[in-house]
């Protein structure tokens, strides 16, 4: 439950506080602009592995998705995007860093997770790879000069967001 209070807090919950803060404001102000909210291509696929990250994900799309409509049908000046990027050099594997202590896994919990050490040290390794934060706000400012909705950096995912897509259509079990 730590867990997933934590992640739902930052991942999901950060979002919808800055949509409620937000949005009013800028509906309010009745210029053109433009939101962004940060999902992930977890937000589009699904794994065997990171529930509560991908559900947090899956979340933000739709809740942007929602809003996207909304706003459109009110014919708001106020545009939104789901930028949903692939693996991106930054610290996500150290984010516990910044975990409050009442969030904390209990010690007997984190000793259940199978070589959670090794997974964490290979995601460490792909984060490092990956692409820099300056070619993310890139497909940033491209994606809203533009008014694209969702914002995917690596297009090497678009398989599998396809063949998810497909296995919705034709009513068939997931494929990891």
């Amino acid at each position: 439950m730590a867990e997933l209070k934590w992640v739902m807090g930052v991942n999901l919950c950060g979002v919808i506080h800055g949509i409620r803060i937000f949005v009013p404001i800028m509906l309010e102000q009745d210029t053109e602009c433009h939101i962004v909210n940060t999902a992930s291509v977890g937000g589009l696929v699904s794994s065997a592995h990171d529930a509560i990250y991908t559900m947090t994900k899956h979340g933000v799309v739709a809740l942007s998705e929602t809003i996207h409509l909304g706003l459109a049908e009110k014919k708001a000046k106020v545009k939104v995007s789901v930028l949903c990027p692939g693996f991106i050099n930054t610290r996500l594997v150290d984010a516990g860093r910044n975990r409050p202590v009442e969030l904390q896994d209990d010690p007997a919990v984190k000793q259940l997770r199978l070589n959670e050490e090794q997974r964490v040290q290979k995601m460490r390794q792909v984060l490092q790879e990956g692409m820099s934060p300056n070619q993310v706000a890139d497909y940033v400012v491209k994606a809203i000069r533009e008014e694209k909705f969702y914002i995917l950096t690596h297009p090497e995912f678009k398989k599998e967001i396809e063949t998810r897509l497909e296995n919705i259509l034709q009513e068939r079990n997931p494929k990891g």
